[in-house]
C-alpha cells in the first residue's frame, strides 16, 4: 500500500486578525495620492516642532535610567531600615515603567514623562511620598518638586535635569520586583488597594492600546497630528473638562482598528469623518473587557446609574475599565463636537487639494466668539505659594463651569485653556496673579422686554466660598492666597504689558451689519403650515447670524464680583459696568433710541454683591444626540468655530390646528401648543 501524501497546506486558510470589537470598515490599500498627502502631513508636523531630535530622545532615556537607579537604591535603603533579611534585600529589585505619550512614542517636544514606580508589598505607600520624596529633593538635578498625595492618582511632580516628571507608585503582593514583571496580569489587582490600582491603570491602559492597533507606526503619527490639532484648537485638557491624552489615544486607536491598511493622512481624515457622525453617548471602546469581580470600580451603565450620565464615554481597554472623559460637561461636549465638524470640513478641503494641512492647525481667536466673560483670578504672596494655590483653583474650574451651566441665562461656558500669569498687586501688596477667562453665551427671554437683568453674583460667590472652604479643610490655605471672580465685557478687557502700557485683548474689526435677508423675529416664517425641515439625527448648529440676532437683544448684565478690588492683570473699565444694549433692528431711528436708553441706564459702579445663597436649580437633563425634540430658540447654543454665513430660521413652522395622518393603519396625531 502506498503511504498517504502529507499536505503542506494549512487545514484552513489563514484569517486576518480582527482588531477591536467589530470588523474593519475598509481594508483598502493606500493610493499614491494618499502617500503624497502623508508626506505633506509629516512635513507640516515638523514645521510645528512636534518631533524631538536624537539628542533630546537620548536625554530622556538617560533621565529615566537615572530615576530607576535612584528608586532601586532607595528600595534597598528601606529594606535596611525595616530590618528585612539580607537575602530579600539583595533581590528586592524594583522597576520604573514609563507610560503615557512618551511610552507610546507620540509625545511632543518638551512634554513631560509619566512613570510608574513598582515596589514590593512590605512597603507602605506613605514611605514613597515621604522618604523617596526627600531622596529626590536632595538631588542636584531636581527642581520644583512637590507631592500631591490627595489627588485622584497620588503623584510626585518634579523637574529632573530640565525634564518634567510625574511619578506614581504601586506595590504588588511580592517580595521582589523582577525585570520581566507582567503588569497586564489581572490577578495582580486582586486584594490591591484602590490607589495602587489607579496608579497601575495608566501603564496597563497604555500597553493595551499599543497591542490593539494594527500598525503602531501609523498610529503614532496619526496621534501626533490629532494631539497637535487638539492643543492648537484649545480642546486638550482633561482637568478643564475637555479630553486628555489617553482619550485622544483611544479615539485614534479605534480609527486604526477599522481602517487597518490606511496611511496616516487617511487615518486623520477618517478620524474627523467618523466622529463627526458619532452618536454620543454611545461609548468608544477598543475591546470588550471582562469584569473580574475584584470589587473595583468598573464602568458599566447597565449597573451604575452615574455612568448613564456621562456625555462622551471613551472607555479604557484594561481591567477595570473606566471612562476617560467623565469630566466632559455639556459645554465642552458642544465645543469638541463643533471643532470636530470644523476639522472634517478642512480635511475635505485638504483631500480635494483646496487647502494645506496648516489650515487644520490654525489657532482660533477666543475673543471673537464671545461678548461676555467671567474673569477668575487667583493671587498669592510668593511664587512658591502661588504654584500650589493655582493648582487648587485650576482643579475646581470645572465646578464653576457646572454652576454657570445651571444658570438659566447661560447656554454655554467656555474656559480659555491658557491662563494669564504674571506679577501684580493685590490690596496694594506685591504678589503673583493668574487669571483665567471663561467665555459666556447668554440666552435672552423672548417676552419682548427691552432690558433684562442677568445677575451672576450668587453663582460666583458660591464658587469662591467653596474654594476657600475646601482649601481650609485640606489645610492648604495660607495667608495671602485670594481668589475672585468678576464679569467683564469683551471690549473693555486689557492686559498690562511689561512697559506699563495696556493692550486690548480684543480689537473689533470694521464689519457691515447683517443684511435683512432673514424673516423678522416676530414675523411668521415662510411656508407656514408646512412641516419643518430638520436634519435627521443631529440638532442644527446655531449660525453666527442667529447668534448675532440673539446678542442684539437688549440686555443688562450686572457685573458679578466676589471681590471689590479691581484686578490688575485684566482691568475692567467703568464703561463695561452698565448695560450692553444691542438691537436686532438695523434702522437708524431704532439704533438711536437704543443708544439713548443704554446711556440712561448705565451705572458708574454697576457692582451688585448679593449675599443670598445661590438658588437651587435642578441639573440640566442630558439628551441623546439625534433625538428629535422641539427646542425653544433660547436652548441650546451651538458653538460654531468655522462661522458659515448661513441663516436658518429659529421658528418652528407648525399649524395651529392638530394634524392627523394615517400610516400603516395606525392613526397618529401631532399636537403643537403655541
Amino acid at each position: 500500500m502506498s503511504r498517504p501524501v502529507k499536505s503542506h497546506a494549512p487545514p484552513w486558510p489563514d484569517t486576518p486578525r480582527c482588531y477591536g470589537i467589530t470588523g474593519p470598515i475598509s481594508e483598502d490599500l493606500p493610493h499614491e495620492a494618499d502617500l503624497i498627502q502623508t508626506r505633506k502631513l509629516i512635513d507640516s508636523l515638523k514645521s510645528y516642532g512636534v518631533f524631538e531630535d536624537d539628542l533630546e530622545l537620548q536625554h530622556r532615556e538617560k533621565v529615566v535610567r537615572r530615576l530607576e537607579f535612584l528608586y532601586k537604591e532607595w528600595l534597598k535603603e528601606m529594606c535596611f531600615s525595616l530590618n528585612i533579611p539580607e537575602s530579600v534585600t539583595e533581590n528586592v529589585g524594583g522597576k520604573v515603567f514609563p507610560f503615557g505619550s512618551y511610552y507610546m512614542g507620540a509625545h511632543s517636544k518638551g512634554a513631560d514623562i509619566d512613570a510608574l514606580c513598582v515596589g514590593p508589598g512590605f512597603l507602605e505607600r506613605k514611605d514613597f511620598f515621604t522618604s523617596f520624596y526627600e531622596k529626590l529633593r536632595a538631588q542636584q538635578e531636581v527642581k520644583d518638586i512637590r507631592v500631591i498625595e490627595d489627588a485622584f492618582v497620588p503623584v510626585i511632580k518634579l523637574s529632573y535635569d530640565g525634564i518634567e516628571i510625574d511619578l506614581v507608585f504601586a506595590r504588588v503582593a511580592q517580595k521582589s520586583i523582577p525585570e520581566n514583571l507582567d503588569l497586564l496580569d489581572d490577578k495582580l489587582l486582586q486584594n490591591m488597594d484602590e490607589h495602587c490600582v489607579r496608579s497601575l491603570n495608566g501603564y496597563r491602559v497604555t500597553e493595551e492600546i499599543m497591542r490593539l492597533v494594527p500598525n503602531i507606526f501609523n498610529f503614532r503619527l496619526a496621534l501626533r497630528a490629532v494631539k497637535l490639532w487638539a492643543k492648537r484648537r484649545n480642546i486638550y485638557s482633561n482637568k478643564l473638562g475637555f479630553l486628555g491624552g489617553i482619550s485622544w489615544a483611544v479615539l485614534v486607536a479605534r480609527i486604526c482598528q477599522v481602517y487597518p491598511n490606511a496611511t496616516v493622512s487617511t487615518l486623520v481624515i477618517k478620524f474627523f469623518k467618523v466622529y463627526s457622525m458619532w452618536v454620543w453617548p454611545v461609548p468608544v471602546r477598543l475591546r470588550v473587557v471582562e469584569n473580574r469581580c475584584y470589587d473595583l470600580p468598573f464602568w458599566d451603565p447597565t449597573v451604575n446609574l452615574n455612568d448613564r450620565c456621562h456625555i462622551m464615554p471613551i472607555i479604557t481597554p484594561a481591567y477595570p475599565q473606566q471612562n476617560t472623559s467623565f469630566n466632559v460637561s455639556p459645554s465642552t461636549s458642544t465645543i469638541i463636537t463643533a471643532e470636530i465638524e470644523r476639522g472634517l470640513a478642512v480635511a475635505q478641503e485638504i483631500q480635494q487639494e483646496e487647502a494645506n494641512w496648516s489650515k487644520l492647525f490654525e489657532k482660533p481667536n477666543f475673543f471673537e466668539n464671545y461678548q461676555h466673560y467671567v474673569l477668575l483670578r487667583a493671587s498669592s504672596a510668593s511664587e512658591e505659594q502661588h504654584r500650589e494655590w493655582v493648582g487648587t483653583v485650576e482643579s475646581k474650574i470645572r465646578l464653576l463651569v457646572g454652576i454657570l451651566e445651571r444658570n438659566v441665562h447661560v447656554s454655554l461656558a467656555h474656559v480659555h485653556l491658557q491662563p494669564f500669569h504674571g506679577p501684580g498687586k493685590d490690596n496694594n501688596k506685591e504678589g503673583v496673579i493668574t487669571t483665567w477667562m471663561i467665555g459666556l453665551s447668554l440666552v435672552f427671554n423672548t417676552d419682548g422686554s427691552k432690558n433684562q437683568k442677568i445677575d451672576l453674583t450668587p453663582d460666583l460667590l458660591s464658587f469662591t466660598e467653596t474654594i476657600y472652604s475646601q482649601a481650609e479643610s485640606c489645610r492648604t490655605y495660607e495667608e495671602g492666597m485670594t481668589v475672585s471672580a468678576t464679569y467683564g465685557s469683551r471690549e473693555n478687557l486689557s492686559w498690562e504689558m511689561p512697559n506699563g502700557d495696556r493692550k486690548r485683548l480684543f480689537s473689533p474689526k470694521p464689519s457691515h451689519r447683517l443684511s435683512a435677508t432673514a424673516p423678522p423675529r416676530h414675523a411668521p416664517p415662510a411656508g407656514r403650515g408646512q412641516p419643518g425641515v430638520k436634519r435627521k439625527g443631529r440638532p442644527q448648529s446655531e449660525t453666527p447670524a442667529k447668534r448675532a440676532k440673539a446678542d442684539e437683544e437688549s440686555v443688562s448684565v450686572t457685573e458679578a464680583s466676589t471681590s471689590c478690588r479691581p484686578t490688575s492683570a485684566c482691568r475692567i473699565s467703568p464703561a463695561s459696568r452698565g448695560c450692553c444694549s444691542l438691537s436686532s433692528d438695523t434702522s437708524p431711528e431704532k439704533m438711536k433710541r437704543d443708544e439713548e436708553l443704554t446711556r440712561s441706564e448705565e451705572s458708574p459702579s454697576g457692582v451688585s454683591l448679593s449675599q443670598s445663597p445661590s438658588p437651587s436649580v435642578s441639573p440640566p437633563r442630558h439628551e441623546r444626540p439625534g433625538t428629535p425634540e422641539l427646542r425653544t430658540p433660547n436652548k441650546k447654543f451651538k458653538y460654531d468655530p468655522s462661522q458659515p454665513a448661513v441663516e436658518l430660521s429659529d421658528q418652528l413652522p407648525a399649524p395651529t390646528t392638530p394634524v392627523t395622518f394615517v400610516k400603516n393603519a395606525i392613526q397618529l396625531q401631532l399636537l403643537r401648543r403655541n
